[in-house]
């Protein structure tokens, strides 16, 4: 599986000849109902990017990414990338898929589409991008859409690391997908990047007002019931 596209800016853009340091931090989730957070303490998925306040950002390379399908899973189930990156959704179960997406960030449709065979989209604009299958609804992925090449994802211990950054101040933003809106906004805070290291802290983010909706198939309707036979495709 690639990931080159989920561990920041070094390796996808170089190192920059006035990059000045690191910023390094630890998320933890809180209030949650989620068993891996909490019987296993796994703050894994938190994305954390930072954007210059002074100018824009150095615009990303064309990339590539991949988000397979195997076990009835998208995998990565969330996925960080910059705009410009191609992200390709290899089938890898023997039975047929269906990935779209039909609200926020960008709208897609790769249609159905058999096993051994992928399907690729170009995404274009910054956006969190929920992502379905048209087939299985207990399918879901996020996928997160920047414009700034310094972010990180957090690993499960929450720690994250966004690296080769050049001197300056930034607006650290947070995205977990099971935090509302405000939430998220809360967790905003500017950072001075002047040293080899510089360090957040521990930053919590809390679940409290998340509410896990149904989602509709791309045609805005209800999923039909497993036992209908509308799926006529291989049995797994």
């Amino acid at each position: 599986m690639k990931a080159l596209l989920t561990i920041g800016a070094a390796a996808l853009w170089g190192v920059s000849l006035l990059a000045a340091g690191s910023v390094h931090g630890v998320v933890e989730i809180v209030s949650s109902h989620d068993p891996d957070v909490r019987k296993h303490s796994d703050y894994s998925g938190v994305v954390v990017w930072l954007d210059p306040i002074s100018g824009a950002p150095p615009a990303p390379a064309a990339g590539k990414a991949e988000m397979i399908q195997k076990g009835k899973r998208f995998l990565p189930h969330l996925l960080a990338i910059t705009v410009g990156t191609t992200v390709d959704f290899p089938n890898f179960d023997p039975i047929f898929h269906n990935a779209f997406s039909n609200f926020d960030g960008q709208i897609f449709d790769v249609g159905l589409y058999p096993p051994g065979t992928s399907r690729s989209i170009l995404f274009r604009r910054a956006g969190i991008v929920r992502i379905f299958c048209n087939i299985h609804p207990a399918m879901s992925a996020v996928i997160v859409v920047l414009k700034s090449p310094y972010f990180a994802t957090s690993d499960k211990t929450g720690a994250f690391t966004i690296a080769n950054l050049p001197a300056g101040g930034y607006r650290l933003h947070i995205f977990h997908e099971r935090s509302t809106q405000q939430t998220l906004d809360n967790l905003t805070r500017t950072v001075d990047v002047s040293s080899s290291l510089t360090e957040v802290g521990k930053i919590s983010v809390s679940e409290s007002g998340y509410l896990l909706l149904p989602h509709k198939n791309k045609y805005g309707k209800d999923y039909p019931p497993a036992e209908s036979g509308a799926y006529s495709g291989l049995k797994p």
